[in-house]
């Protein structure tokens, strides 16, 4: 493992895991991994806390195949490299939001409809766990969307109860910026399967990111200024795990 990985951004993940209670032993976690920057860079960060964490903990990568006509050969390469078995869930969602729905704004109707399929396979893989690669902008996007378009103060947390699953939905790289990520999937050359999605780039969030990187340019610091409102105010509580004892399911939410 390179030295710096513990510097660069290595012990910030270690730190949240511990911090929001994400792993214990014996854990089963699944991975949605999309091919693209940010779940290549989960897939190969989680690689290196399992290889030094000091308990077992099992990882699998689910990939939802939306009915795209995609390669994911590149991300079947890597999961073999770091002994991450890969499991792809055929659906077809692109066919159900774009053809018969022919929604306007599908954005949520799809992200829905992929969490049920990403949940769905977890559990039938026998996963407690499942880990998204949302890094810190995505948290600090999402706060912007549901305060300018919702009028609340919130955004998604570190870890989640899924009551209906019976799954902790945990996001490990929540610290981490975007920058810092891509910056490793150049160095280690992790896979970046391009988004089919007709409406990529085209979505609100494009927006809210904009704002994300104007207001960091101009106020560097603000992410962890960010990082500390958010533990502060409560909306990014202490995980549900104490040295590895059950606190219970905190922060349930159906889905």
């Amino acid at each position: 493992m390179n030295k710096n990985y513990s510097k660069w951004f290595l012990t910030a993940v270690k730190k949240t895991i511990i911090r929001y209670g994400m792993l214990k032993e014996g854990d089963s976690v699944a991975l949605g991994v999309s091919g693209g920057k940010d779940s290549s860079a989960l897939l190969f960060i989680l690689s290196l806390v399992r290889a030094h964490a000091p308990f077992p903990f099992s990882l699998h990568a689910v990939f939802v195949d939306m009915g795209w006509d995609t390669d994911i050969l590149p991300l079947q390469e890597t999961c073999s490299r770091l002994q991450i078995p890969l499991h792809v869930e055929k659906t077809i969602i692109s066919r159900i939001v774009f053809e018969r729905k022919k929604e306007k704004n599908p954005c949520s109707l799809c992200s829905k409809m992929r969490r049920g399929a990403l949940h769905k396979a977890a559990v039938e893989l026998g996963c407690n766990k499942v880990a998204l690669g949302h890094h810190l902008d995505d948290a600090m996007e999402t706060f912007f969307l549901n305060f300018i378009y919702s009028g609340k103060l919130d955004t998604f947390k570190p870890h989640t109860y899924l009551s209906r699953r019976g799954l902790y939905l945990i996001r490990p790289l929540i610290s981490i910026t975007e920058r810092t990520l891509s910056a490793l999937v150049d160095l280690e050359g992790l896979p970046g399967i391009e988004n089919p999605c007709p409406v990529a780039g085209e979505t609100k969030r494009q927006d809210m990111r904009a704002i994300v990187e104007f207001i960091s340019y101009r106020y560097p610091g603000c992410r962890q200024r960010f990082v500390t409102a958010m533990r502060k105010s409560g909306i990014w509580p202490e995980g549900p795990y104490i040295l590895g004892k059950d606190r219970g399911p905190n922060n349930k939410k159906d889905s």
